[in-house]
């Protein structure tokens, strides 16, 4: 049995997710520690609950979903798995940060060869199975990962309750975006959970009638 625990953090804020099962196997989801504090709120979850992190995983690289990168590889040693097509957005991150106004002097690790995620594969951590979709238009590498066993579905910035991702950043794409969510999400049953990465959790059947 699948068990979900949502944190959001950062300014914008983000929703972080402790995903793990029975085995006590665990991966985080978008880790967006930034405030002081926030990292430790989730090292006490994961410490209160003994829970053994096998994963790192990113939904895309936006600088908000991979504040906490670093602390995670470096507490946990995993490393960060994610599509390698946002890599631009962690080398070139100070600097779009400084945009919003915001001072960063950390470092994040881009992600390297050896733990590219693409359409098709598969993370697995005692007895849960993630399939992974590539829906790219709010980024070029925006991944979906889904549970079939439980009809859950971390979808990042892909879908929220009652909208889409903004695509108006150099690279987005709208069309791209809508035919994917059309052809990979809403082609998922009505009752799937969708937790996206802010903002409340949903299901496929709510949002469909808005998206078709």
């Amino acid at each position: 049995m699948m068990n979900v625990k949502c944190f959001e953090f950062n300014f914008l804020p983000v929703n972080t997710y402790v995903v793990w099962d029975e085995t006590l196997q665990a991966a985080i989801i978008d880790p967006g520690c930034y405030y002081e504090g926030e990292s430790d709120v989730l090292a006490k979850f994961i410490s209160d609950n003994r829970l053994q992190v096998k994963w790192l995983l990113n939904t895309h690289l936006h600088f908000d979903h991979v504040l906490g990168n670093t602390f995670v590889e470096d507490t946990y040693q995993v490393r960060a798995h994610a599509s390698d097509l946002d890599n631009s957005w962690i080398v070139f991150m100070a600097k779009k940060m400084a945009v919003f106004g915001i001072r960063y002097e950390g470092h994040v690790n881009p992600i390297g060869p050896e733990n590219v995620l693409k359409e098709g594969d598969q993370v697995r951590f005692g007895n849960t199975t993630f399939d992974i979709f590539h829906i790219p238009g709010h980024s070029p590498g925006s991944l979906v990962f889904y549970n079939r066993a439980q009809d859950t579905v971390f979808t990042g910035d892909v879908m929220f309750q009652s909208g889409i991702g903004r695509t108006d950043f150099q690279d987005g794409d709208g069309p791209a975006l809508i035919r994917g969510i059309r052809e990979k999400l809403l082609t998922l049953p009505g009752n799937t959970v969708v937790y996206p990465g802010h903002g409340p959790a949903t299901t496929i059947g709510r949002e469909k009638p808005m998206l078709l």
